[in-house]
């Protein structure tokens, strides 16, 4: 990360921080930051709703079985980019966030609860916009891995459509 960039009032990051050099970016956008300034880092897991007990209009993905066929290719070890995630992403933000001198948090949650609408389409856009299902991670096995997950949710579903409860979303606000 260029540290010439310029001063900025706002930065704001969402599903990204855990994949980077962390207290080397924190530093560098705290050093950034107008003294008024904000770090906004946006954490949702909007791939997937809610998995609740209310009557919906269509079914629900059948994540689980995602998993599984993504675990039948791939194998048993959470992927990410060109390595692996056998413990799952990184925790401890909030201490590299005051170790490179911001304050705070200030949280906010934007509330979840609409039913959203889905086709197959829109679920297996879902699927390979994960890290740990990302398209170059199946390499001359994608065509075959797309071609079952398509069998799968068009078997979950008559008429090609999901619903589900979308998730909150957390807004976090650090202050230099």
């Amino acid at each position: 990360m260029p540290t010439d960039l310029g001063t900025f009032r706002v930065v704001t990051f969402a599903q990204s921080f855990h994949w980077m050099d962390r207290p080397l970016v924190a530093r560098r956008v705290r050093d950034m930051l107008a003294p008024d300034g904000a770090w906004v880092h946006v954490g949702a897991n909007t791939h997937q709703g809610v998995a609740d007990d209310e009557t919906l209009p269509y079914p629900r993905p059948p994540w689980r079985q995602i998993d599984d066929l993504v675990a039948s290719y791939l194998g048993p070890v959470r992927r990410a980019g060109q390595g692996w995630l056998p413990a799952g992403t990184p925790g401890g933000e909030e201490e590299i966030m005051r170790q490179a001198g911001f304050t705070g948090p200030t949280r906010i949650e934007v509330a979840g609860g609409t039913v959203t609408e889905r086709g197959v389409d829109e679920i297996v856009s879902a699927v390979f916009s994960l890290s740990s299902s990302a398209p170059h991670l199946f390499a001359e096995r994608l065509p075959a891995f797309e071609a079952d997950l398509r069998r799968l949710l068009s078997a979950a579903t008559r008429d090609g459509r999901f619903a589900e409860r979308r998730r909150a979303v957390a807004v976090v606000i650090w202050r230099p």
